[in-house]
């Protein structure tokens, strides 16, 4: 018998060596997954470095698509991200805290909580159709800019919602309760308590919605993105609310299977610019989630 009786025992150094096959087993699953994303990346940074450029970024395209720059489709990608945002973010983060904080736990709200589940899965062509019908033909925006955010962001809402719910859910009831001892009202303690807290986990959210809303195709092919359109002498406000605009992903498309001659370099060079303004988005949008988080008081 070992006069230790700190020492480790048969069982103990098992234990320890599974947990080490377990780390090493994981860390080879994590970098098998960000390997070939980096070696993606690298590749298409490779292919695109002949046009990758600031006139390739501030330019126009030129010669029917097959020279210039990108200009005109990343700044309607920009508008589309903006104008949805603006719309998806407010209406998304009420509706959870509606859901979490104030609706009753009955058949309606579960029918309710079903249908933002479901409809998180539904595919992107078939809300290109239903933006199509409400925003287009029915409320009479046309083939906007207006109809396709509206699209993206009916969209990406159930993403949103189900983010703030998680997030306002994360927040300890004490917190609500020791308010609620204090004489607040409800909202009085969402706004000034469980909001602060949860918003870290809500910006999940939305940084989700900002990546959708910059690459999809589908929802804006049929309700305001345009093939072409000339905006050299407009500036920076070049596209009115109500008028179709370029975009970066349909931009990509484009070039890539309807506009013959195009070089390769312009293609992967789209590509790279579209990764790199969701990068963008992202970095301000975790940025400002790290400050948030930063100043939660549990």
């Amino acid at each position: 018998m070992s006069s230790n009786p700190f020492a480790e025992t048969g069982q103990i150094r098992k234990r320890l060596k599974w947990e080490t096959v377990a780390k090493w087993t994981f860390a080879f699953m994590a970098v098998s997954m960000i390997v070939p994303l980096l070696t993606i990346l690298a590749y298409l940074v490779y292919k695109a470095s002949p046009v990758l450029s600031w006139s390739f970024i501030t330019e126009n395209p030129a010669n029917r698509m097959r020279a210039g720059g990108i200009w005109a489709p990343l700044l309607g990608t920009m508008y589309l991200v903006v104008f949805s945002l603006a719309f998806t973010a407010p209406v998304g983060i009420l509706a959870g805290i509606y859901l979490n904080e104030f609706a009753r736990d009955n058949w309606f709200t579960r029918i309710v909580n079903l249908a933002v589940v479901n409809l998180a899965g539904v595919p992107s062509i078939v809300y290109s159709l239903f933006g199509m019908g409400a925003f287009v033909l029915a409320a009479g925006f046309g083939r906007s800019i207006v109809a396709s955010s509206l699209t993206l962001g009916i969209m990406t809402l159930p993403v949103i919602i189900t983010a703030t719910r998680e997030a306002l859910g994360a927040v300890p009831m004490a917190f609500r309760e020791a308010c609620w001892n204090m004489g607040a009202s409800k909202w009085q303690t969402i706004r000034t308590v469980v909001l602060p807290n949860s918003m870290s986990g809500v910006l999940t959210g939305v940084i989700l919605e900002v990546c959708r809303a910059a690459g999809e195709t589908a929802p804006i092919m049929y309700t305001g993105v345009a093939f072409y359109k000339d905006i050299s002498d407009r500036g920076f406000f070049a596209y009115e609310p109500f008028e179709q605009c370029m975009a970066l992903s349909f931009h990509l498309h484009t070039i890539a299977t309807q506009v013959p001659g195009v070089p390769d370099a312009i293609q992967y060079g789209t590509a790279v610019v579209l990764i790199g303004l969701v990068l963008v988005f992202n970095s301000a949008a975790i940025a400002l989630r790290i400050y948030l988080r930063s100043r939660k008081k549990w």
